[in-house]
């Protein structure tokens, strides 16, 4: 007996479902037509741009051009692993990160719920405000403001040597450089960070709140038996994206905070791309390489805290 198969055609289905989305698009045109912009600018700055990754395999030759330079296949990369300062600039950038994660990771979320519990709107409006400005000054002018305050002749030198008290030697110390880092990053993206976990902890539904108070329970309990679990799925998905980006130590800040005092603890790996490229014998291949090696641990991290995270029953960002 022969058999019969059972349900429409494949490509039947396929076509309805081409007629569909055709049919979505159509519908909700305005919207796709403000995402026309985000798209140029992604493919023109973002996905083009990779084509240039290739100099990671080739020998660059200037008169040759990216496309024309010859090929050398891994040979770069065995020149990346076996230069000393490539690696201790890893360890440096993933020591840096790690502190920067376990310390400034937690302080938009603690201000989020700050910030939450302040029932006068006025009050509460103001100080968003000037927590998020510190967001909108470029690193340089940051690092303009810390000079000035921590220098041999700054605000807080002047006021020890008024006092008849030593003055420390904050900006050329070793020891006070990654304390420099974290207190900047903290002062300056913690405002900004809050912003999204206000946002969730806005959606939550309040009729949580009216029944917890019914049952007696205290604010310091709704903080963390509603609020918390609500916005558990934002701090995954933040914090799944800040460990992808552990190989970026953020160059704008070490590089505009460091100076040759502080090289031995300043020279991450955004710092050592840099400087090969740039400050040394110019060799565009080799700097490529490290790039792209960046690039595939940052991804490597961000696959595999995806993992984790839906492995302890999380929310992830790829189903």
């Amino acid at each position: 007996m022969k058999s019969v198969a059972l349900g429409p055609d494949k490509k039947v289905m396929k076509r309805s479902k081409f007629k569909t989305l055709l049919s979505e698009i159509k519908k909700h045109r305005m919207i796709y037509t403000l995402l026309i912009p985000g798209v140029v600018w992604l493919f023109l700055f973002a996905y083009m741009p990779m084509g240039g990754l290739s100099l990671a395999f080739k020998h660059y030759k200037a008169n040759l051009g990216i496309w024309g330079s010859p090929w050398v296949g891994f040979e770069n990369f065995k020149y990346v692993f076996r230069d000393p300062t490539f690696i201790e600039s890893v360890w440096r950038t993933l020591y840096i990160n790690i502190i920067k994660l376990a310390i400034t990771f937690p302080a938009p979320i603690l201000l989020a719920l700050m910030l939450n519990e302040l029932r006068m709107s006025k009050m509460k409006k103001a100080f968003q405000t000037v927590l998020t400005f510190p967001h909108f000054l470029s690193w340089i002018i940051v690092a303009g403001i810390v000079i000035n305050v921590l220098s041999y002749d700054g605000l807080v030198n002047s006021t020890l040597a008024l006092l008849g008290l030593p003055t420390i030697n904050f900006l050329g110390s070793e020891k006070s450089f990654i304390p420099m880092l974290l207190m900047t990053d903290i002062w300056k993206s913690t405002g900004w960070g809050a912003i999204v976990y206000l946002a969730a902890i806005s959606g939550i539904d309040q009729d949580q709140y009216e029944s917890s108070q019914i049952d007696g329970a205290t604010r310091l309990q709704q903080m963390f038996r509603i609020t918390l679990p609500n916005i558990l799925p934002t701090v995954t998905i933040m914090f799944i994206l800040s460990v992808g980006g552990l190989m970026s130590s953020g160059f704008d800040q070490i590089f505009n905070l460091a100076n040759a005092a502080t090289k031995n603890v300043s020279e991450v790996l955004d710092v050592y791309i840099y400087r090969i490229t740039f400050q040394s014998s110019t060799d565009f291949s080799f700097s490529t390489a490290v790039s792209l090696f960046r690039s595939l641990v940052n991804m490597a991290l961000l696959l595999s805290a995806d993992r984790i995270a839906k492995k302890i029953g999380g929310d992830g960002l790829f189903r």
